[in-house]
């Protein structure tokens, strides 16, 4: 168990119904879906930790609406999410990568006041080598609160800024859940001996400004020019010692911005020559992980535009995602503007 970054020993729950306390208008319908979707989670974590003995290891014989070969324990946590969260009847759809269309909930002509997208498993192609994976998720409140209409599609095509929460769970050494509900981002380690996750992070923040930075260079010829040079800035010994950068690369989106956002630096999946329009989908992988680090005090950019800003015009759309500390956040989109001083001396 790491050591507890808190003042107090917490369950989830409690700490779940004392956010509901901040809520005055809260029905509980909210927090019975989180915790809900912890039950998932400890479900999941289960089953990836008992992934190869269980035979869930490797692919299905199916592809995604992606393009992407199934894995099996993809469709597994994509199932057993679902589960969860249809049978509460407080979500009236969701949207999932591995769902081609969106899944409506209604039952006996009501439908109900939420609505959740989600990653079941990031950094599947990573299961079969036992490096960390996780559970992304959004939460948001339906376009109609009455819930007396059918839900539509509008209803997850809502920009980011909109969410009640956000969070992921990391399967990895340990289970932990971060999340927020937009006071403060809080993790939580799983603790299977009592069967409780328990609050050992409270309020995380971010630097200002880290010493670590996080891509794929495998694509650096694929990248703009501009973004190359800001890269090779960020590895180019400085008088300060504050340059060079250490590269950080996992390659599960979950993990590498876990890791920025308790360490600081930045994180950049940008698009290139192949994927014009990044990678990343923005509804349910790039929304959340935004309003955690901007929560922790950190930014998240496309290189142009705050993420949170952006409308969705399809579930599956794919976005540029630059996360991190604010300071270099900044100054890499000076980079991607041509605006750095040390741009305009080589010019």
């Amino acid at each position: 168990m790491p050591t507890l970054e808190t003042s107090k020993l917490t369950t989830i729950s409690h700490h779940i119904g004392a956010e509901q306390n901040l809520h005055p208008e809260a029905t509980g319908e909210f927090t019975t879906i989180l915790n809900d979707l912890q039950l998932a989670i400890r479900i999941i974590s289960r089953d990836v930790r008992r992934a190869g003995l269980n035979d869930i290891l490797g692919l299905t014989r199916s592809t995604n609406i992606h393009g992407e070969q199934v894995r099996k324990l993809d469709a597994y946590s994509n199932d057993v999410i679902k589960k969860a969260m249809l049978s509460s009847g407080h979500i009236c759809v969701m949207a999932s990568e591995e769902e081609e269309e969106p899944v409506f909930n209604q039952i006996d002509g009501y439908s109900g006041k939420y609505v959740i997208v989600f990653d079941p498993l990031d950094g599947s192609s990573n299961i079969d080598i036992n490096v960390t994976i996780g559970t992304i998720f959004s939460l948001y409140k339906r376009i109609d609160p009455s819930g007396e209409t059918p839900a539509s599609l509008e209803d997850i095509l809502q920009p980011g800024y909109k969410q009640t929460a956000a969070g992921y769970a990391l399967y990895g050494s340990s289970t932990i859940l971060v999340y927020t509900t937009g006071h403060g981002v809080h993790a939580f380690t799983y603790d299977p001996t009592i069967g409780e996750f328990l609050l050992t992070r409270e309020n995380i923040k971010m630097p200002s400004r880290g010493s670590q930075y996080s891509i794929n260079e495998g694509n650096y010829y694929k990248w703009d020019d501009r973004l190359r040079q800001y890269i090779d800035y960020i590895k180019t010994p400085s008088k300060d010692k504050t340059r060079p950068y250490a590269l950080r690369y996992i390659g599960s989106a979950v993990a590498d911005v876990h890791r920025t956002l308790l360490k600081g630096g930045i994180f950049i999946y940008p698009k290139d020559d192949k994927n014009p329009n990044g990678k990343l989908r923005l509804v349910y992988e790039a929304n959340a992980l935004s309003m955690l680090i901007e929560q922790a005090g950190g930014r998240a950019t496309d290189g142009e535009r705050r993420i949170l800003d952006k409308k969705p015009k399809d579930i599956h759309e794919r976005t540029p995602l630059i996360l991190g500390s604010k300071e270099d956040v900044f100054e890499c989109e000076d980079f991607l503007r041509g605006e750095h001083p040390i741009q305009k001396m080589i010019i």
